[in-house]
């Protein structure tokens, strides 16, 4: 496993998180949307939220950025315990690398240092891409329900998408 630095997303690393996400979405499997749904709007939008509301991690090696992860806190204050609306992209030159697992050991710990303190982590992934929810029962998280029929893939076929989370320990 190669060693990559990873560290905050700046908002002026818009343009190479786009890049990441658009190979990454172009990839069987790599992201929900579509390589022309996303854009800098877009991109902009989630830095910005997780920047202010959350965390957002980028692994490079050198000067590439390999690997991205955010998520946010969802509001309202009850649920200021929890970061959601998790999304990890992982170039595809540098899958099966530990660029995922490394970037979620780093979100965790940044987590953990985050007041008012998170105590759960959640994400959804759909039920085909079953290589990412073993890596993310190998991280700890736990199944915790299915939305059926939420993604329709692009043939026209429906897959759940399964919802996981993490408890964060004391």
């Amino acid at each position: 496993m190669a060693a990559f630095d990873i560290r905050p997303i700046e908002a002026s690393q818009a343009d190479a998180v786009l890049a990441l996400y658009k190979a990454t979405a172009a990839a069987p499997g790599g992201l929900a949307r579509r390589p022309d749904e996303i854009d800098l709007v877009y991109v902009r939008g989630f830095l910005t939220k997780a920047a202010t509301e959350g965390v957002t991690l980028g692994a490079w090696d050198g000067a590439r950025l390999c690997g991205e992860i955010h998520a946010s806190r969802i509001g309202p204050d009850q649920f200021a315990h929890v970061l959601s609306d998790l999304t990890v992209a992982v170039d595809p030159d540098y899958q099966g690398k530990g660029v995922g697992s490394g970037l979620f050991r780093a979100l965790f710990a940044a987590a953990a240092e985050m007041r008012p303190r998170i105590v759960r982590v959640e994400l959804a992934a759909r039920e085909g891409n079953t290589a990412a929810i073993a890596l993310y029962q190998r991280l700890g998280f736990v199944i915790d329900g299915r939305f059926e029929k939420r993604v329709r893939m692009p043939d026209g076929a429906f897959e759940a998408d399964i919802a996981m989370g993490l408890l964060l320990p004391a």
